[in-house]
């Protein structure tokens, strides 16, 4: 391990005669001595009779410290970090990131396996995706000297261009004779201006190639080049014959996505001068408001709330229970009010610290930097104008972003239901859609967070709740992926509380999260008027604040924060328990009252839903008024 970095140490030459059957990649051995001097490489190695694996790294071609034992597999592995972190002209040559990871081929050493971090994410080598339509082919010819093997696509496969991997003697060449002549085969059953995919693999006896006929050693020679290729056209003209019987077409039903434009006029029942067609109909009105909308849902007295401030999992615990609004529990069964106690309620209000408080209609939204008008002592305090650049930038990201089609069918809606936590059905003119209520609330609070930024309310904990119990509490979970080589848990737990300590003045400051001089959370942002977040959630939204944020750049930092603090505050599926059938639902099942007259409110004035929400599944229409008088001719 001390010289194999070095340069001139790993040639696989052993005489001078070795020379005219060359079965190697290169024979100057410079490949590692380059690239530790561009890059920081380590070597983990383990022969089969050692008890251990040892691991040294290298720079400039020397070894920077005596190997060190260490647990390995038998085998070695090259680990190659930063290339081109010291030649920056160099690096500023590269590509974009597809193009790079484009050319790096494992499609002919499949015993061999990479590992490649494309944009932060581990993928391993595939094959191109169509396995399925793949032929194998394989000839040998003892005249010749040469052996054939390999993949091509059969006349059901076509693409806009030929890909065609060849690999001559385990060497990956180029050949325009031979990737003509396969052409000319693919050309009587490919239809016109369609190319196929080969992977071929050639092994001439060596004496016969000469790989010095190019710098880059992309094109080779080889005797008896015609008759080699003669023969390889026909064996592929063989095998085509065969799969050219049939042809296979595959078919694939989606549920229709949300259109830009309107396709259809809807017919309205308020001008009698016009005849309204049934199936044109709308029989529903979009600002109908329901009476439970004004009644607080029926409460349980609350259990008896134990010594420790922190949420547990078990669903009907309250320990996190704010005093910005009281408790609401959305069961379908309400109270009966009478005068006297209508007149209570509104005398009654919770008690609340407040910063600053948000009065906003993102459609009447004043101008950045513009005076607003002076208010009374009555009325709520003043907005922060925030001139941040990086917060202008985030908001300008959103509003370009938005879809104008699916936000004015969210500012219409007429709302259908709750199918489960996850999905909600609401209904716009004729048509019926499924909507994912998970990816819409979380894009909601990130714009809310964002557009509001610095004039949040507070909610505060009725008990302080510790930083380093509930990081332990998202240790102890599996979503935190903690494994022993990260750390004893009580240390990590205390880095947390430490970190986020001192982002306490900016955290309190810009997004009303309160945290005391002893580590505990006291106060969290009030985005939404009688909303607070599943606190089941929170002992990993304190753990992901401390290692998913970016602190180091304002933006990324701003973005990050709101991205996080949105999961949170989102309904999610894994922390509401349904009541069984039949059984009495309790304080906890209060999500479908959200949902229905916070969540879908806000987006009426709110939200400006992104692009992506109309074709990536979050909205999907499932039913159309016309389209169902086609089939049952009534509705």
């Amino acid at each position: 391990m001390e010289i194999v970095c070095e340069r001139f140490t790993t040639s696989k030459l052993q005489t001078f005669e070795d020379l005219s059957a060359i079965s190697t990649y290169g024979f100057r051995g410079e490949a590692l001595a380059s690239v530790s001097h561009v890059a920081h490489v380590t070597i983990t190695t383990k022969t089969a009779d050692a008890k251990c694996a040892y691991r040294a790294n290298y720079s400039d071609g020397k070894l920077k410290a005596p190997p060190k034992p260490c647990a390995g597999n038998q085998g070695t592995q090259i680990l190659v970090e930063d290339l081109f972190y010291n030649v920056s002209t160099r690096r500023k040559a590269l590509k974009s990131p597809g193009d790079e990871y484009s050319r790096i081929y494992a499609i002919h050493n499949a015993g061999k396996s990479f590992s490649v971090k494309r944009r932060g994410f581990s993928l391993i080598f595939r094959l191109c995706g169509i396995c399925r339509e793949l032929i194998e082919v394989g000839c040998e010819d003892q005249k010749l000297a040469f052996k054939l093997k390999g993949y091509i696509s059969n006349a059901n496969y076509s693409m806009k261009k030929c890909i065609m991997v060849l690999f001559i003697n385990h060497r990956l060449v180029e050949s325009s004779a031979l990737k003509k002549a396969v052409e000319t085969v693919y050309a009587a059953y490919l239809p016109k201006n369609t190319h196929p995919f080969l992977y071929l693999s050639l092994e001439i006896a060596p004496q016969n190639v000469d790989v010095n006929v190019h710098p880059t050693k992309h094109e080779v020679h080889f005797l008896h080049e015609d008759g080699v290729i003669e023969s390889v056209q026909r064996h592929i003209e063989s095998k085509l014959l065969g799969s050219n019987s049939s042809r296979t077409y595959f078919t694939q039903t989606l549920l229709p996505s949300l259109p830009v434009s309107e396709g259809v006029e809807v017919k309205s029942t308020s001008e009698p001068s016009e005849r309204v067609y049934a199936h044109q109909m709308v029989r529903t009105d979009h600002r109908t408001q329901k009476l439970d909308a004004f009644l607080k849902p029926k409460e349980k007295p609350p259990p008896d709330a134990p010594d420790s401030g922190l949420p547990t999992s078990t669903s009907g615990s309250r320990e996190e229970e704010t005093t910005a609004e009281p408790p609401r529990h959305d069961s379908v069964e309400m109270e009966d009010f009478n005068d006297s106690d209508l007149l209570q309620a509104v005398e009654e209000r919770p008690t609340i610290v407040w910063f600053c408080h948000r009065k906003r209609q993102r459609k009447e939204q004043r101008r950045e930097g513009q005076e607003e008008e002076e208010v009374t002592a009555a009325e709520t305090p003043k907005r922060r104008v925030i001139k941040l650049n990086s917060i202008k930038e985030l908001r300008a990201e959103v509003s370009e972003n938005n879809h104008k089609g699916l936000q004015e069918m969210l500012q219409n809606h007429s709302f259908v239901g709750c199918v489960n936590p996850q999905w909600t059905l609401i209904q716009h003119h004729t048509k019926l859609y499924l909507l994912n209520t998970t990816k819409l609330s979380q894009e909601l609070f990130y714009q809310i967070l964002i557009f509001d930024f610095g004039n949040f309310g507070m909610l505060k904990l009725s008990e302080p709740a510790p930083l380093y119990d509930l990081a332990m509490l998202a240790l102890d979970s599996a979503e935190s992926g903690w494994t022993e080589e990260d750390g004893p848990k009580e240390g990590l737990a205390q880095y947390i509380v430490d970190f986020l300590k001192n982002k306490t003045e900016m955290l309190e400051d810009y997004f009303s999260l309160e945290i005391d001089q002893d580590g505990n959370l006291t106060g969290l942002p009030m985005l939404l008027d009688k909303y607070t977040p599943v606190m089941e959630g929170l002992p990993m939204f304190i753990l992901r604040l401390a290692t998913e944020v970016n602190w180091d750049s304002e933006k990324e930092c701003f973005r990050d924060f709101s991205k996080e603090c949105s999961h949170f505050y989102s309904i999610r599926k894994q922390y509401i328990l349904e009541p069984e059938p039949g059984e009495q639902q309790d304080s906890d099942s209060n999500w479908r009252w959200k949902v229905e007259h916070v969540i879908f409110k806000a987006f009426r004035t709110l939200f400006s839903p992104p692009k992506q929400f109309s074709e990536d599944g979050t909205v999907l229409q499932i039913a159309n008024l016309p389209d169902l008088y086609k089939v049952f001719e009534r509705c």
